[in-house]
């Protein structure tokens, strides 16, 4: 029997680190730091933890498992993509908007299941998947996007990063049948370091390690990558799917409150309107993948696979 007392609390303060490192990334960047480089950092603080996890509880690593090395090379790549095009859709536009269109990734990987036949379309699952794409409209304000000071640059990485994290979250779940999720995630975020090093601005790499900004950059690999990981797998062991998969609305609600609060962000009726409907929807999905066991339950939002210890 799953608990949804403590277990959900672990679930709940990593969905509201990763808020936070949202809005914490967005006030480093409008100091002219680069997205890439905050991605890159945030990856290595967080491979810190997770190794240091790794080494506590070295039992069941799988890490001579080929299959589980090869998942999670590929999870390391969705995860370097979802941390670089999240930052990159927040510096070209807003973090309520970045959050918000991440958030679809559920919907991405329905439209891929209904293509391969894996799921069966549905009315219902059509409506939802509509509703979704009216509400990115709102949100992006694509009908004037010159006058809402969202880029194009901005809508796609938002959507990219959604993407990236679907990948992450199928490659995790097969990984996790040959291994450990801090084999998996060592793997990973190493996989994601490599990765973030090519598109990112060398000279701010060397800058960050003499920055006055220091606090805030282990800020954002403690609670974006480190902890907020660990507490979240913790917590999904005994926290019901469809809990979680509510619970995890706190992200982009903490980070859209970050935005308007500390980086005097505003949206407009409209777009409040489209984020309303995405996060209402794309939640609605996630509890109806999670109970019904379908083949999009993997990636959905809050709906990681279990992992043994």
């Amino acid at each position: 029997m799953k608990s949804v007392g403590g277990s959900a609390a672990f679930v709940v303060l990593a969905a509201l680190f990763w808020g936070l490192s949202g809005g914490l990334g967005g006030y480093l960047m409008a100091e002219g730091w680069d997205p890439f480089v905050l991605s890159f950092y945030r990856g290595a603080i967080g491979l810190l933890f997770v190794l240091a996890w790794l080494v506590l509880r070295p039992g069941g690593s799988g890490m001579t498992s080929r299959w589980l090395w090869f998942w999670a090379v590929i999870a390391g790549v969705g995860v370097a993509g979802n941390f670089g095009f999240y930052f990159l859709s927040i510096d070209r536009g807003t973090v309520a908007v970045a959050v918000t269109l991440m958030y679809c990734a559920p919907v991405f990987v329905y439209l891929v299941s209904f293509a391969l036949k894996l799921e069966t379309p549905t009315t219902p699952k059509w409506i939802a998947i509509g509703l979704v794409m009216v509400g990115i409209v709102l949100l992006t304000q694509v009908y004037d996007i010159d006058a809402s000071g969202i880029t194009a640059i901005g809508v796609g990485a938002g959507l990219l990063a959604g993407v990236s994290y679907a990948i992450f979250i199928f490659a995790f779940k097969r990984a996790a049948a040959h291994g450990s999720p801090q084999a998996i995630l060592t793997i990973a975020f190493t996989v994601l370091i490599a990765t973030l090093f090519l598109p990112s601005e060398t000279d701010q790499i060397r800058a960050a390690l003499t920055t006055s900004d220091w606090p805030l950059f282990a800020a954002l690999g403690v609670l974006g990558a480190g902890l907020s990981f660990v507490l979240y797998i913790i917590g999904l062991k005994r926290t019901a799917p469809t809990v979680a998969s509510i619970v995890a609305m706190v992200e982009p609600v903490t980070a859209s409150l970050f935005g308007v609060a500390v980086l005097n962000e505003d949206l407009a009726g409209p777009q409040l309107l489209g984020m309303g409907l995405i996060l209402v929807t794309v939640t609605a999905l996630s509890v109806h993948s999670s109970s019904g066991q379908s083949p999009a339950e993997s990636t959905t939002a809050g709906s990681p696979p279990e992992t043994p210890d």
